[in-house]
């Protein structure tokens, strides 16, 4: 994607990157696919950086990918080690640390999105020391961010906005800025999450962002542009979730969307990791996310709904794509499954 209008803290901070792929994908031990959400968005979106998978022996979870140690997968190039794991609190995980260490001993960086730093574990700190290699710690935002203003910006929005986490609203905002690219808009997708960041290069992290700065950092993000240039911003978390809530109420009111799309995977009952939350509706979530978002932009709206259906078959995919845009009176689509469904989201959401 053309960053050419993110602003000098925005870009200085994902200039300095310098990111060593191709990668090793680093599993951990994750019995969860919606915890791999970062080693699964690296194979899906950037295959071509994406050598092998690794992790521990507990882990359950596979991208797919050949699965390499950290020795071999450097013999076949690899130049990095990216933790692919996004877990509760962003933390890493003791049993973790001797892999860790065995990759650094092997000649690979390390890159992490997680919330605690590589350095501040001592055995990667030392090994990184002793072994020359780099730990590349992504989930760092861009210094002096601003408190939010609220003026209206010119240029269009667009949000991906959820039921929960961890469901679509980064695959969606990419599958939907590269149809609006596909259609002749001058586009840009906006990452705020460490997955999207390792994606596009660029972005800021939005939860390792302090609350009172999270609207400023959506405005940074999203500046100003040209009437007829779109931002397609990938959502965080949910409204409703109970321990999220803020930074998604944040980037609704500094990323001001012209448009919002709404995310939801059918099947999920309970917020991922806090089974004593029942997911609220999809039109709940339609509902408070436009209630709210009317604050810094009073022409917000609802372009559609995307539905994860990866654990359903084609038929019974379209069915219930049928059925919800019937119920909801919206296209509802799966943007990962082209088609019909998904051309109707898109008109409606450049409507």
């Amino acid at each position: 994607m053309n960053d050419s209008n993110i602003p000098a803290a925005v870009s200085d901070a994902a200039s300095v990157l310098q990111l060593p792929y191709p990668y090793l994908l680093f599993l951990g031990d994750a019995t969860e696919a919606a915890f791999a959400k970062t080693a699964f968005g690296l194979r899906d979106w950037a295959p071509e950086r994406c050598i092998a998978e690794w992790g521990c022996d507990t882990a359950t979870v596979s991208t797919g990918l050949p699965r390499l140690s950290p020795k071999e997968a450097r013999a076949r190039g690899a130049r990095g080690l990216v933790i692919g794991i996004a877990n509760t609190g962003g933390v890493i995980g003791e049993s973790w640390v001797p892999l860790l260490v065995e990759a650094l001993e092997s000649g690979l960086d390390i890159v992490s999105g997680l919330h605690v730093k590589l350095g501040s574990v001592p055995a990667l700190k030392a090994a990184a020391a002793r072994h020359g290699r780099r730990l590349i710690d992504i989930r760092t935002p861009p210094p002096n961010i601003p408190c939010g203003v609220g003026s209206k910006r010119s240029g269009k929005r667009l949000l991906t906005v959820g039921t929960d986490c961890a469901l679509g609203k980064k695959y969606s905002a990419l599958a939907i800025a590269r149809a609006f690219k596909a259609r002749g808009h001058a586009v840009d997708f906006r990452a705020t999450g460490q997955t999207g960041i390792l994606i596009s290069g660029s972005g800021i992290p939005m939860d390792a962002v302090v609350a009172d700065f999270e609207a400023g950092a959506a405005e940074l993000l999203s500046p100003t542009a040209d009437p007829a240039h779109w931002d397609v911003i990938e959502g965080q978390g949910s409204l409703f979730h109970p321990a999220y809530a803020a930074v998604s109420l944040g980037l609704l009111h500094g990323s001001q969307p012209d448009v919002i799309v709404v995310c939801h995977q059918p099947g999920r009952e309970c917020v991922l990791g806090h089974p004593d939350f029942p997911l609220p509706s999809i039109a709940e979530t339609i509902d408070l996310n436009l209630r709210l978002g009317r604050r810094t932009n009073p022409a917000i709206r609802c372009g559609g709904v995307s539905l994860n259906t990866a654990l359903l078959e084609p038929s019974a995919a379209s069915e219930l794509m049928a059925q919800e845009s019937a119920r909801l009176g919206l296209p509802v689509a799966d943007p990962m499954r082209p088609g019909a469904e998904f051309e109707r989201l898109i008109n409606s959401c450049l409507d």
